[in-house]
């Protein structure tokens, strides 16, 4: 694929949200899943995913111990096909109670404390063990406990000392706030985190200055939501269509060639939930947008607030 050849191709990663449990908020996620959203069927979905992205290159797999039982379904594949180059990263602070229901009022609680760390770092580090290289702050706020609980800080800067990298997960209109103060939290006479996940995409790219300074100053950027949960690809708005019809490909495909255009994104998640949503990502690691396509993007973005409150009304299906 030519997308090894520029590089695209070792920048990819394979968001699990949308594999480990029956009901999600992608749209375009439902016609291309199994009848059936049982266990085993998801498991299976999952697995088929995985090994047609490790067979295209892909070496990246992001998680959390929230998308129901996608650690553990990773943690099968990785047992069973001994793949040893492999790199994962997962979050807790989130916990899953939607117990497999497609329609529940409550699928996911959040919570920021040692007590709920104590309880997910152990069960991540058994599934995923020596494959784990970078552990999150699950959707971290300016207003998280955590900047107020120096145990929960100190119990963290034990495992960034053992040497697995901590990060955080961002979302919400002021994911820019969350950045800048995880940036300046410090243990030990060092930042506590070293990584980013955020959203960012043609509709909603108001993290990208800050972004671009964690980059810069060392961080690993992830890019997560990069079709904006499937929006960009059912339903893109003009200037995007306008640029695929222009180059003959997809939407999702140049939704994805936009955040790799990006210099600061080391990492950009697909999250795809079959292997042709995944091949289909794939052709936009060999497109490249041009300055105009690029200024033409950029007249997609709209108000954050209005974004992430059109996010917040997807429905889980």
């Amino acid at each position: 694929m030519t997308g090894a050849a520029n590089g695209r191709l070792e920048r990819l990663g394979v968001g699990l949200a949308a594999l480990g449990r029956p009901a999600y908020i992608n749209v375009g996620r439902t016609d291309v899943l199994p009848g059936s959203r049982t266990v085993d069927a998801m498991r299976e979905r999952t697995r088929q995913v995985l090994d047609a992205a490790y067979a295209e290159g892909i070496r990246r797999v992001d998680t959390a111990r929230s998308y129901g039982s996608a650690e553990r379904f990773l943690a099968e594949w990785l047992r069973d096909r001994g793949h040893e180059d492999v790199i994962v990263s997962s979050k807790w602070g989130y916990v899953y109670v939607a117990e497999w229901r497609l329609e529940t009022e409550v699928h996911e609680v959040k919570e920021h404390s040692l007590e709920r760390f104590r309880q997910q770092w152990p069960a991540t580090h058994e599934l995923l063990g020596p494959h784990l290289r970078l552990y999150q702050v699950h959707s971290l706020t300016r207003d998280s406990p955590l900047f107020e609980d120096g145990d929960l800080q100190r119990e963290l800067a034990r495992i960034r000392d053992s040497g697995v990298r901590l990060g955080i997960s961002t979302s919400g209109a002021a994911q820019a706030d969350a950045i800048e103060a995880a940036w300046e939290l410090r243990v030990g006479g060092s930042q506590l985190f070293g990584a980013v996940q955020s959203t960012w995409n043609s509709l909603e790219p108001s993290a990208g200055k800050a972004l671009r300074y964690a980059h810069e100053g060392g961080w690993t950027v992830l890019v997560k939501e990069t079709l904006a949960n499937g929006r960009l690809a059912v339903r893109p708005p003009e200037p995007l269509a306008a640029v695929a019809g222009r180059h003959g490909a997809g939407a999702d495909a140049v939704a994805l060639a936009h955040v790799l255009a990006q210099p600061w994104a080391d990492t950009v998640l697909l999250g795809a939930a079959s292997v042709g949503q995944l091949r289909s990502n794939l052709a936009a690691c060999s497109l490249t947008l041009e300055d105009r396509d690029l200024d033409e993007l950029a007249a997609a973005a709209g108000d954050p607030a209005t974004y992430w409150g059109e996010r917040s009304a997807l429905p889980w299906h």
